[in-house]
């Protein structure tokens, strides 16, 4: 079994590997003038993939999907700055949060209170560092939410969880039961291959994106209300 990291030496792995930059699109208005949200960003793929595949066995680092703004979590950010009475005032859920994007976009809009959760420990660190450089509070709830009740919030969102079949299965099933017991739901994703279908969109977005990361310079992101 692999040692679990400790919050600390997590931080400090985040600090070291990435540096704050901002995302574009994604303005904040809550703390004074507007500005953008940041976040803490690998520059490049390959020097932050082999430094968490080198600690994989010393320190159980997963790979970083946290380590980069995804299409499909930018634009459920986006849509709670552009429409922020989807949120304000009420229990957000960011699941599947990767670096924290969407939870902190609902905390700048007004939730009342904002968990974000992930299978991956290290995205509480990068969750709070993040929270921290954007002047929101975000409260972290680990482990996997799938096999488990929904929890008792107002509004859930997700981004960028169905590029890989059973998993956006579990998702769709989750989300859907969140749906039915009377939880508002977003989900986000830019044309992955497991996306939902026959869903009229909420929202698109043109997302800018890099072409070592995507294939390509920009995406088309959807946002689906289920």
């Amino acid at each position: 079994m692999r040692p679990s990291p400790d919050l600390l030496q997590m931080t400090n792995f985040v600090r070291a590997n990435t540096r704050l930059m901002g995302v574009p699109g994604l303005i904040l208005n809550h703390a004074g003038p507007p500005r953008p949200l940041q976040l803490w960003l690998a520059d490049e793929i390959t020097p932050i993939w082999s430094a968490t595949e080198a600690g994989l066995e010393t320190t159980g680092i997963d790979p970083p999907f946290w380590a980069f703004p995804w299409a499909g979590g930018q634009a459920v950010a986006r849509l709670m700055l552009d429409r922020p009475e989807i949120v304000r005032g009420k229990r957000v859920l960011d699941i599947a949060a990767g670096s924290g994007l969407i939870a902190i976009a609902a905390a700048s809009a007004g939730a009342a209170h904002v968990l974000a959760n992930d299978i991956d420990p290290l995205c509480e660190a990068a969750l709070a560092l993040n929270a921290e450089a954007n002047q929101v509070a975000c409260d972290w709830l680990a482990g996997n939410l799938l096999d488990q009740p929904v929890p008792n919030v107002d509004v859930i969102l997700a981004g960028d969880v169905f590029y890989q079949k059973q998993m956006a299965g579990q998702f769709l099933v989750w989300l859907g039961k969140a749906a039915a017991q009377g939880v508002d739901v977003y989900a986000g994703d830019p044309g992955r291959a497991y996306a939902p279908e026959g869903i009229a969109p909420v929202s698109e977005y043109d997302i800018a994106t890099t072409f070592d990361l995507e294939g390509v310079t920009t995406r088309r992101a959807r946002v689906w209300g289920l």
